[in-house]
């Protein structure tokens, strides 16, 4: 158990560098001890390092919402991704299961191709967690059969909601103009530069009662590894932490998906990876997926604004590359191993 303890506190130090470090890059240099007075000077303490004022603007005004932003949505995708693959029993689970990344795309490209702006910059977030929150609703009432929940089901639906939300999200991309199409096709790949602290405020409530509220049930995860029946004997809820956990994740990957677009594997690799570091005991494993999500968010986030300067790849993108060859890896390894 220190070991465990000891490997998720080392990911803070990890995580706070990488923040510095990314706040720091771009193509306005900021030194890390600018970095750091600048950011002891917004909190009202004195700084110990000469920057400028441009340094200054830049920071504050782009920098770092973003990189905040990227925290938050990278852990909330982890976190989820961890839940969800404890309520399925299966370490290949993701939360876009549940159909959330799917159905946010049908509003999104909705609200761009029939050029709605009822909430002005504000109505693509606002419809894409629409989209997210009634395909999940659609997906819950379509696995309930005698008051319950029951997994399977919940795993099917949602995979025929998304194949449903496919279809239709195509559907409003054939009859886009040039221009619809490319802001579906970006939004579709993911990015944080839309970031701002309007955007970061809005989504933050969400994303952290993700964060913070689904760690509460790390006894009932682990609990539901035995199977739901044994969960019971255990005193285990089983269907009230099924209906919470389900609500969580979408109220988080729903606001991630919203302000950042469809960000691909960080829900599956990071909880997947933690589980064979850690292994499956969620008190370790929860935390550590929220702070090697948003480590792992920020470093390609940065790798994104800064590979091809001056212009910006989609964080899909990078998350897709890095992640999708590192998953291959993992399956093949236990395939070796007779894991799989």
């Amino acid at each position: 158990m220190t070991r465990k303890l000891i490997a998720v506190l080392a990911l803070v130090p990890c995580l706070a560098l990488a923040t510095i470090f990314s706040i720091g890059a771009g193509a306005v240099e900021i030194e890390p001890a600018q970095v750091i007075s600048i950011l002891r000077s917004l909190v009202g303490l004195e700084g110990f390092q000469d920057y400028s004022p441009q340094q200054a603007a830049v920071l504050e005004a782009i920098r770092l919402p973003r990189v905040l932003l990227g925290l938050l949505i990278g852990a909330g995708l982890s976190t989820a991704g961890a839940a969800m693959q404890g309520l399925y029993r299966n370490p290949l689970a993701d939360p876009g299961l549940l159909g959330i990344s799917s159905g946010a795309s049908v509003l999104a490209a909705a609200s761009i191709v029939l050029e709605i702006h009822w909430f002005g910059i504000y109505t693509l977030p606002i419809a894409a967690f629409c989209g997210s929150l009634l395909a999940m609703s659609v997906v819950y009432l379509l696995s309930q059969y005698q008051g319950r929940t029951q997994i399977t089901t919940l795993l099917l639906a949602g995979i025929a909601i998304s194949a449903l939300c496919g279809a239709v999200t195509g559907f409003f991309t054939y009859f886009s103009n040039d221009d619809q199409l490319r802001s579906i096709t970006f939004w579709q790949l993911g990015s944080l530069g839309g970031a701002t602290w309007s955007a970061l405020f809005s989504v933050a409530p969400f994303i952290l009662l993700t964060v913070m509220g689904i760690p509460f049930f790390a006894k009932a995860l682990n609990a539901l590894l035995l199977g739901e029946s044994n969960a019971k004997y255990l005193g285990i809820p089983v269907e009230r932490v099924k209906v919470v956990l389900i609500l969580l994740v979408a109220l988080g990957v729903g606001a991630g998906v919203a302000v950042a677009g469809l960000i691909g594997f960080v829900g599956l690799v990071v909880p997947h990876l933690v589980r064979l570091s850690l292994g499956p005991d969620h008190r370790f494993l929860l935390p550590a997926s929220a702070l090697l999500g948003s480590l792992l968010l920020v470093l390609a986030d940065l790798i994104a604004r800064t590979i091809v300067s001056p212009l910006e790849l989609p964080i899909g993108i990078v998350t897709a590359s890095v992640g999708s060859p590192f998953f291959l890896f993992l399956l093949l390894r236990d395939r070796k191993m007779g894991g799989l």
